[in-house]
């Protein structure tokens, strides 16, 4: 059966939909305590995982239903790739510094790589336009900002140690993801602003 039959299956359509659903509400709720304590103008930006499910959720609702909206397509497929792969690294450098990892470390590693995973293999089915990524690409960026010079990244136990070498590593991921982005969304389309 090929992939793109898979993908565009109405009832895999609605499984997938449901599962980023409870994920979305999943990861708000796991970044419960720290939206407690965080300033109102930072909110948007400090749940970054569950924010990319958000994004990736509307995307599956519209286009079960036959529709494209390229700016929520833009915002998905970045921030999936990005937080999907920040979260596994971010995962394994606890289990690397800490020596061990509970149960739920797994299930986010295993969860959020397949968040990067699904936000690229939906990529032939979005109608990005240059305009909707660098919308999508100065989100990214910002957030970078709004984590590591504003001190909103998200809470990571013993690896507030390492809040620089992170954030470096976080800059060059987003950079990445642009390019990444770039090259499975526009790359060789003619595609007007």
């Amino acid at each position: 059966m090929p992939l793109k039959y898979i993908l565009t299956d109405r009832r895999f359509l609605i499984v997938l939909f449901l599962i980023n659903l409870f994920g979305t509400v999943y990861g708000y709720i796991w970044y419960e305590s720290q939206l407690a304590i965080t300033p109102a103008i930072f909110l948007p930006f400090v749940p970054d995982s569950p924010t990319a499910s958000l994004f990736f959720t509307i995307f599956l609702l519209f286009f079960i239903a036959g529709r494209n909206i390229p700016y929520i397509e833009a915002l998905a497929i970045m921030s999936l790739f990005k937080y999907g792969i920040w979260a596994v690294v971010m995962n394994l450098l606890t289990l690397y510094v800490d020596g061990s990892l509970p149960w739920e470390g797994y299930m986010l590693i295993v969860s959020h790589g397949a968040m990067a995973v699904q936000g690229l293999l939906y990529a032939p089915f979005y109608r990005i336009k240059l305009r909707h990524f660098a919308v999508a690409a100065v989100w990214i960026l910002h957030n970078d900002i709004i984590d590591y010079v504003f001190g909103m990244m998200p809470i990571y136990s013993k690896l507030t140690d390492h809040m620089n070498q992170i954030g470096y590593f976080t800059f060059w991921l987003s950079i990445a993801t642009i390019v990444v982005t770039y090259f499975v969304t526009l790359r060789n389309e003619k595609r007007g602003l």
